[in-house]
């Protein structure tokens, strides 16, 4: 192995480094590291990646590296991505190829004011979606102001696991406080469109596309963390209950779930799912020429589940959760394609809205509150839908890949 080919794979260790840590699935990162090897002359290279670590080696080269979780920043999968683009469109030295690397590991965050813009556009939308008012929307809105601030600038300085528990109670103390200062009208769809803004919408769906992608080691271990992430944020909501039955003497009693009749409208609660969508994708740190392609995709798939599920009642949740999912998977790809960009930032983005936070909130309340049976049958639901959204992205998923590899096959 020559010196450049030896640098060479240094440099695709390098971007699949970045790509892993900022959102990227197994699958995109041993494929970009492939392609820029191979693009350089390497041919017996060989790369192992887990979801938390990369192991390249090559003809007397071996690299280890250990990748901790981190914040996703989506404009970095981006732009490794075009880099790969560039490599393909011809010979690029690597002194440049270092140094984009090099200036895309150090490409700024989104700004704390757009990602507290964003969360807050986010649970406000949000809690339309789950039956919430106006009224609602616009507390939870101001919520999702102070969530956003401690998502911005305490949140990354906590443990993952610890943040989370963290994250679901301040969110649900917030909502809390703002009906008891009559601030808002139903409480659990306050509480449930907050709780979205912290659900491991990254892990999770990448898990999903690693089964597909037959990466099992990888997806399952996502796929773990997301469920430890969803039960911590379950369990901060818990905490949140208990701390406001401490003070008050009395656990606060909860009605059944409630749909406005204004916001139920067809055109309320798509306009909701766009703009929602749009605020995870700057959450998510997705470049903002992506946001309205983002946007589209969520509504789709929302005007799907509702359509399937309330609309004409023609499945029940967890079929329309399906039918959803395979139409977001799907139209993900071809924006993918059609926007020359990582599937990974539609799709991300675009199954928030499917994410069954309603199921986590009452799980959580149903279990303070002592009603056992009630728990458990609302988080089996919960889980239900959970692997109907799994379901649908690992079927359209594999059927896409399959379609690609006989293309290039017959190619």
């Amino acid at each position: 192995m020559t010196e450049e080919q030896e640098r060479a794979l240094q440099l695709a260790t390098e971007a699949g480094h970045i790509l892993l840590e900022n959102g990227a699935e197994i699958g995109r990162v041993e494929e970009t590291m492939e392609h820029m090897a191979k693009s350089y002359g390497v041919e017996d290279e060989s790369f192992f990646v887990l979801s938390n670590g990369i192991i390249a080696t090559g003809q007397h080269y071996a690299r280890a590296e250990f990748i901790p979780i981190k914040g996703t920043q989506l404009a970095r999968v981006v732009a490794v991505n075009q880099l790969s683009r560039d490599i393909d469109g011809g010979a690029m030295p690597l002194d440049e190829v270092e140094r984009r690397l090099k200036a895309i590991r150090t490409m700024g965050a989104k700004p704390w004011w757009e990602l507290v813009l964003g969360v807050s556009l986010g649970v406000g939308a949000f809690s339309i979606l789950f039956g919430g008012s106006l009224v609602d929307a616009a507390a939870t809105f101001s919520c999702g102001l102070l969530l956003g601030a401690f998502m911005a600038f305490v949140s990354p300085h906590l443990s993952r696991i610890f943040g989370s528990l963290v994250g679901g109670l301040v969110g649900g103390l917030l909502c809390i406080l703002a009906v008891a200062v009559g601030f808002g009208e139903h409480l659990p769809n306050m509480i449930i469109g907050t709780i979205i803004a912290l659900v491991p919408g990254v892990p999770f769906t990448n898990g999903m596309r690693d089964l597909a992608n037959e990466d099992y080691l990888a997806g399952a271990t996502r796929l773990l963390d997301a469920f430890l992430v969803f039960l911590c944020i379950a369990l901060g909501v818990v905490v949140a209950f208990v701390v406001e039955e401490a003070l008050t003497g009395d656990l606060m009693v909860l009605d059944a779930p409630v749909t406005d009749a204004l916001t139920s409208a067809w055109y309320v609660q798509l306009a909701s799912a766009f703009v929602g969508t749009v605020g995870f994708a700057a959450l998510f740190g997705a470049p903002r020429r992506y946001y309205a392609g983002s946007g589209l995709v969520g509504m789709a798939g929302w005007a799907v589940y509702l359509l399937c599920s309330v609309w004409t009642s023609a499945f029940s949740v967890v079929g329309a959760a399906f039918a959803a999912a395979l139409v977001i998977t799907v139209l993900s790809h071809l924006l993918a394609v059609l926007m020359r960009a990582p599937v990974t930032v539609f799709l991300i983005c675009g199954i928030i809205p499917l994410v069954p936070g309603g199921g986590i909130f009452w799980t959580a309340y149903y279990l303070v509150s002592n009603q056992l049976s009630l728990a458990a049958a609302t988080g089996f639901t919960a889980l239900k839908v959970t692997i109907a959204i799994a379901a649908g992205i690992i079927l359209a998923a594999a059927v896409y890949v399959k379609i690609m590899r006989k293309k290039r096959i017959n190619a």
